[in-house]
């Protein structure tokens, strides 16, 4: 199980905490206004009622040790440019913010986000990609209980074939492809003999609760 932060719950940031912990992770979720807190509170493992922008109240709840925190404040830019600069001084390792655009994201950047989520242009890209560049990940038909997610091998995974890992047997899980690094090679359905390397990202489809118990590996 993963620990996330999500900093301000308008209409993203309510999504990604609620995401985030239906898919089994701790989440803490802050905001200043009590409504979004509250209606945030039922999908997280702690809805909490916080001016991020005061550096000794975002001290006090730990988010350093933290897997991520995603920094999702409204139209003022100045607030989420505070708030990723308190969190790189806190000692955050990943700070996800969403930038309102280009020249937002690199003053996020260099006061200590590492890395820059734009909604909108993201999904339009995405979108525009999969109309123009169809691929067969793209269009497999997945009911609501499956999942096909990225993933970085667990450590037990390292060094083993995936004949070796009987993944189908064990967690009931396939691995539909993989990724390499180096050298860059994407591979579709992987054969039996093929050894995980820790650099390799692993595309894997089964049920969301066998899924969450790969990820539970990490």
């Amino acid at each position: 199980m993963k620990c996330f932060a999500v900093i301000g719950l308008g209409n993203f940031g309510f999504h990604a905490a609620r995401a985030l912990f239906e898919d089994g992770n701790e989440v803490i979720a802050i905001d200043t206004d009590k409504s979004r807190v509250q209606a945030v509170d039922p999908h997280s493992t702690e809805a909490i009622l916080l001016d991020a922008t005061d550096k000794e109240s975002l001290k006090s709840l730990g988010l350093e040790t933290m897997d991520g925190v995603i920094v999702s404040t409204g139209a003022k830019i100045s607030t989420s440019i505070l708030i990723c600069l308190y969190l790189q001084e806190i000692g955050v390792k990943k700070i996800l913010a969403k930038a309102l655009d280009e020249d937002h994201g690199k003053i996020l950047r260099r006061v200590g986000a590492t890395e820059i989520i734009h909604p909108e242009r993201d999904m339009a890209v995405r979108v525009s990609r999969n109309l123009s560049r169809p691929n067969v990940l793209d269009f497999i038909p997945l009911a609501d209980e499956f999942d096909l997610i990225q993933v970085g091998p667990p450590n037990k995974f390292i060094g083993k074939s995936l004949k070796d890992l009987h993944l189908r047997a064990k967690y009931n899980v396939h691995i539909i492809a993989i990724k390499e690094k180096n050298p860059e090679n994407f591979l579709l359905v992987p054969p039996a003999d093929f050894v995980i390397k820790s650099s390799d990202t692993l595309i894997m489809l089964g049920k969301s609760a066998d899924i969450r118990s790969i990820k539970a590996l990490q």
